[in-house]
């Protein structure tokens, strides 16, 4: 039994005034843009492929549009069972994103040239820590610097001193260090001041003595060592 598009019953002897007929012309299978086109279909949630068709290639209709799959996407979640390659498997990639989020461990590059970045932690890792400025004098030049490496998660100021005896240590140092480990250093400026460290109050103000009198004028350094993150294990395992 068959029904037209009314839903009215249609006699079967008259089917063959309803025969289903091509309609002609080719489809349209250009890429659709916007909200509405090409934004249907059922969510997968298995990773072993960006496209699914419920048709081998060699089952596909001919006179269907070819099934586009994502060369470009917006994806939920992305797992990378092995490994991510650029363009024409280059090691090479663009991420362009307001922000990118991960987690665990991060490995770029391998053997020497290794550089981890434990996401968990904040911690980042290898041989050297160098990086590029461009130059600020000479043309299709860069200045290489690299970290200055020690110990401890040390921090420091810097500064001169003139026609005064108290350093005062910035605000957000009492949050930041422990006062016990702050250290002092004094380069007088242009006469013997015989120069000493007479205090260091609570943390916040450090007292500059001359042991002869004179007026002070001073380059100083101070340095000291975090107390928000747990000391550096300085000798760990492979």
């Amino acid at each position: 039994m068959a029904t037209d598009t009314n839903g009215n019953i249609i006699p079967d002897t008259v089917l063959e005034d309803y025969t289903l007929t091509p309609i002609g012309g080719d489809p349209d299978c250009t890429l659709q843009t916007g909200a509405v086109p090409g934004t249907w279909g059922l969510a997968a949630n298995n990773y072993p492929y960006i496209f699914y068709g419920n048709l081998s290639q060699q089952d596909y209709p001919p006179e269907a549009c070819e099934p586009y799959y994502h060369q470009n996407a917006t994806i939920d979640v992305l797992r990378i069972q092995s490994g991510l390659q650029g363009q024409n498997g280059t090691g090479q990639f663009d991420v362009t994103a307001s922000q990118v989020d991960f987690s665990g461990t991060i490995n770029v590059g391998e053997g020497a040239t290794l550089i981890t970045l434990d996401a968990e932690t904040g911690e980042v890792s290898g041989v050297l820590k160098s990086f590029k400025i461009p130059h600020p004098t000479k043309e299709n030049k860069v200045l290489v610097h690299t970290c200055l490496e020690g110990p401890e998660n040390g921090v420091y100021i810097r500064g001169r001193l003139t026609n005064n005896n108290v350093i005062e240590v910035p605000e957000y140092w009492t949050g930041l260090v422990d006062p016990e480990t702050i250290t002092v250093s004094l380069t007088q400026i242009g006469t013997s001041q015989d120069l000493m460290v007479e205090k260091i109050e609570w943390g916040k103000k450090i007292y500059v003595k001359s042991g002869n009198g004179t007026g002070i004028d001073c380059y100083y350094i101070i340095n000291a060592t975090r107390k928000d993150v747990p000391p550096l294990e300085v000798e760990q395992d492979a």
